[in-house]
């Protein structure tokens, strides 16, 4: 199961009864289908909306340190996407001003990120915009495509708004796939980002937060830990291994869970929730080929850390998983003397010896 990739399509011309807006809407009602198909959302946005005066931030974009809140704000989109489309005319054989701008706003956001264009103009097409364009991206690190969709004003509209040409619908077709499969392909690019600011145990590991859209890998992790289990304690009556990848998204919209990854794969996992003076610890699960390397116990030492302000530390098991109760008791945790129904096991350790 992949997650699902987030595509910007971004309108780039901001003058007053431009065509952009209508080709916008042309392209994401024409790739809806296929997007669906490719487990790929479309966003559209307007460079016009997003209130962006001409750069005005003191730090260098590469600090990745925004000061105003409308660069805050174009940085949240720009990083929850995995690819963009750029929807741009051509003036003066060049690509917008404002498409320039938003563009040097940023600088890590766009790193390892596929960019495909659709163009429209007049003689060219708006081919020479996309050039120009392709000269700033690389040296963002965005990567852009070689499938384009080029639009001749002439040729392509009735009544400002692009005509319903099947070779036009192929190529952004074609544009789209492309687009999928390069993101796909960079996502261990984009993933080793990360890990200078949050190194795991693991060589070239790193963590983060993991939220709704990781409930595919979150759901295969589970299928892969919580098998062993299962035959430790002769029942498949675990609820990690049942179930289905929208429950787990409900989970992960409630529990604080930490991921551990490594060039896109999921490695490990833990979550949190608070309960009164107590943190629950839930859900610890390490690959089958990274066990034995002190990952599950790293992990667990992240969990703990958000109990600082809790007085006591509360987890499970089953009774019969005794690698898990080995470890459990090693990092101080006893069991719960009137918490045990026979197949599972709840212990705690008070915050004290927790670190």
């Amino acid at each position: 199961m992949a997650t699902k990739l987030r595509v910007l399509v971004l309108v780039c011309s901001t003058r007053p009864n431009a065509l952009g807006p209508s080709i916008g809407r042309w392209l994401t009602d024409t790739l809806t289908r296929s997007a669906g198909l490719l487990d790929a959302d479309l966003e559209l946005r307007a460079i016009g909306d997003l209130d962006l005066p001409f750069l005005d931030e003191e730090e260098h974009p590469s600090t990745a340190l925004p000061q105003h809140d409308h660069t805050r704000r174009w940085s949240r989109i720009v990083n929850k996407a995995d690819g963009f489309v750029f929807v741009t005319p051509e003036y003066n054989h060049g690509m917008p001003a404002t498409l320039k701008n938003a563009l040097d706003y940023l600088g890590p956001e766009w790193a390892w990120k596929p960019v495909g264009f659709v163009s429209y103009g007049h003689t060219s097409s708006g081919t020479r915009a996309v050039q120009h364009a392709k000269q700033v991206v690389t040296a963002l690190r965005l990567v852009p495509l070689g499938a384009t969709v080029a639009l001749k004003v002439a040729d392509a509209f009735q009544d400002s708004c692009p005509t319903r040409d099947a070779r036009h619908a192929a190529a952004a077709q074609d544009l789209l796939a492309e687009l999928v499969r390069v993101a796909r392909a960079l996502t261990p690019m984009r993933e080793r980002e990360f890990a200078a600011s949050s190194p795991g145990p693991v060589t070239g590991s790193y963590t983060r937060r993991l939220g709704p859209d990781d409930a595919a890998e979150v759901t295969v992790l589970q299928r892969c830990c919580w098998m062993d289990e299962a035959i430790d304690n002769n029942t498949l009556s675990i609820p990690a291994l049942h179930e289905s990848p929208a429950e787990v998204r409900d989970w992960l919209g409630t529990w604080h869970a930490t991921g551990l990854w490594r060039d896109g794969r999921l490695l490990g996992m833990v979550r949190t929730r608070k309960s009164g003076t107590d943190l629950h610890v839930g859900r610890l699960g390490v690959a089958p080929d990274l066990r034995g390397a002190g990952t599950g116990r790293w992990l667990l030492r992240q969990a703990e850390a958000a109990g600082a302000d809790c007085e006591r530390i509360v987890l499970s098991t089953g009774a019969a998983s005794h690698r898990n109760l080995s470890l459990y008791r090693r990092q101080g945790y006893v069991p719960l003397p009137d918490a045990d129904d026979g197949a599972v096991v709840r212990l705690a350790k008070s915050t004290e010896g927790a670190g």
